[in-house]
């Protein structure tokens, strides 16, 4: 059963713990049903690839592995460290998030 997530595609966040604890990335990719998300050079993993006949090149390659949700805090805006989120509704109507720890919206 999928979630609501208060981390979308496209979000700064930073890994909270586990192998990459402290490190920042952009989201690339959610995944809610499994409660996942794949976070620009966070969680390395080396897989191996056959050579492909359109021209691809086998060999080991590394990219990035999903990460649970819960591992994951946004960045804040201003302070740079890791905030929770919250919701609000704004005069014309529309619901935008802000982080916690200085108020400042994270929607564009």
């Amino acid at each position: 059963m999928a979630v609501k997530l208060k981390i979308r595609k496209g979000d700064r966040v930073i890994v909270t713990t586990g192998r990459s604890k402290g490190r920042a990335g952009e989201v690339l990719k959610v995944m809610p049903k499994e409660n996942r998300a794949i976070v620009q050079g966070v969680n390395m993993v080396k897989r191996h690839q056959k050579p492909r006949m359109g021209g691809g090149e086998g060999g080991i390659i590394e990219k990035e592995g999903a990460i649970h949700i819960s591992n994951l805090a946004h960045v804040d805006p201003k302070g740079g460290g890791a905030t929770r989120v919250g919701y609000r509704i704004l005069d014309d109507g529309r619901k935008v998030r802000f982080a916690k720890r200085s108020g400042e919206m994270i929607d564009r």
